[in-house]
């Protein structure tokens, strides 16, 4: 048994079922037990692997994007670069080798990295060590009032949400809580979630149907709004969920690069969702900015220019690197590896 585990079973017998949004929070983020706080999550010795761990070429389509942005809202200087959730650090030295090729880019850049996680603040400052205007914050609310670019790449998925299921005219809250050995089993809980948070068409879903909704992913994309507002500049959310509210189970638990119990061994195991890019649009239009329209993974890297960068990384090396490089970007861009799943929600003042 977990260290978190056992805590977590003193926790509902002492205040009763757990909400899956307390529970998915226990785990990953328990400053003691939780899985920032101990696993190493990234890589091929981890649970999961991410695009700027598969190939150089993901955080350098996102460097030409930060570049062109930076000229779009004309050149401001100085300007907040800032990551949400910079993984090991890969993404942003993959960006800063783009930006480094642009005048003035990194003079003008003032590095926001935006982490929690202590042990993953040390391994990013390893990652980073040849650049000095870099620095970290637990917080997006302490990065300077100046104009800014955001960046997050897979960073709305591991943020905890609840979910309803539908049990005759009720959206009962599907929680946490014990059966007669102690084991950790779904319930419903006292929670019911009202009409007018449901889509419109929720009573026609069959009983045991799921919706899913996510108030810390609403109030990330309300607060980024706001600072861009009220600041100028734009974001680019990466992650895999869908482009249309609806319903269904998207939470899974990811370890050792496959799928695990999500209720078996809490702190040991990554725990995400889809999510629903449609409701974050809209918080984020309700605010007054632009939203570009939803684009996939693929379409987005393939517009930026991935196939043009494989070839230059190609050129004149040996047949094994080229199959390599191609072998990284087909993962990146193919419908059916991660350039379908994976979706490039950006908004902003341009």
């Amino acid at each position: 048994m977990t260290p978190l585990k056992s805590r977590i079973i003193k926790h509902i017998k002492t205040a009763g079922a757990l909400p899956l949004a307390e529970y998915m929070h226990w785990c990953m983020a328990d400053a003691k037990d939780g899985y920032y706080a101990n696993q190493t999550a990234i890589g091929s010795k981890g649970d999961f692997i991410t695009a700027p761990e598969i190939s150089q070429m993901f955080g350098e389509m996102i460097g030409i994007w930060a570049a062109e942005t930076w000229d779009a809202l004309g050149k401001p200087s100085p300007f907040n670069l800032v990551e949400l959730g910079p993984g090991k650090g890969t993404l942003m030295h993959d960006l800063l080798r783009i930006g480094n090729a642009v005048p003035d880019f990194l003079v003008a850049a003032q590095i926001q990295m935006i982490e929690t996680s202590d042990k993953l603040i040390k391994t990013q400052k390893q990652t980073l060590n040849e650049y000095d205007n870099i620095t970290w914050h637990k917080s997006i609310q302490n990065i300077p009032a100046q104009p800014t670019i955001l960046i997050a790449n897979e960073f709305l998925d591991v943020l905890p949400i609840r979910q309803y299921i539908k049990t005759g005219n009720e959206w009962r809250e599907h929680s946490i809580s014990l059966d007669d050995n102690d084991a950790l089993i779904w319930v419903l809980g006292a929670g019911v979630l009202e009409a007018d948070s449901l889509p419109p068409n929720a009573m026609n879903e069959p009983d045991g149907a799921v919706f899913e909704i996510s108030t810390i992913r609403e109030a990330f994309i309300a607060n980024t709004s706001n600072l861009l507002k009220e600041n100028t500049g734009s974001a680019i959310f990466i992650d895999y969920g869908h482009g249309k509210t609806g319903f269904g189970d998207t939470v899974q638990a990811m370890r050792n690069h496959g799928f695990a119990d999500i209720l078996k061994e809490p702190g040991l195991a990554d725990l995400t969702s889809h999510v629903d890019f449609d409701s974050l649009g809209k918080i984020a239009k309700e605010t007054g900015l632009n939203i570009k329209p939803l684009q996939k993974q693929g379409e987005f890297l393939i517009k930026t220019g991935l196939l043009e960068r494989a070839g230059q990384l190609g050129h004149q090396k040996s047949p094994e690197i080229q199959e390599l490089l191609t072998q990284q970007a087909e993962r990146l861009a193919l419908p059916d590896e991660m350039g379908d799943l994976f979706k490039v929600f950006e908004f902003g003042t341009l």
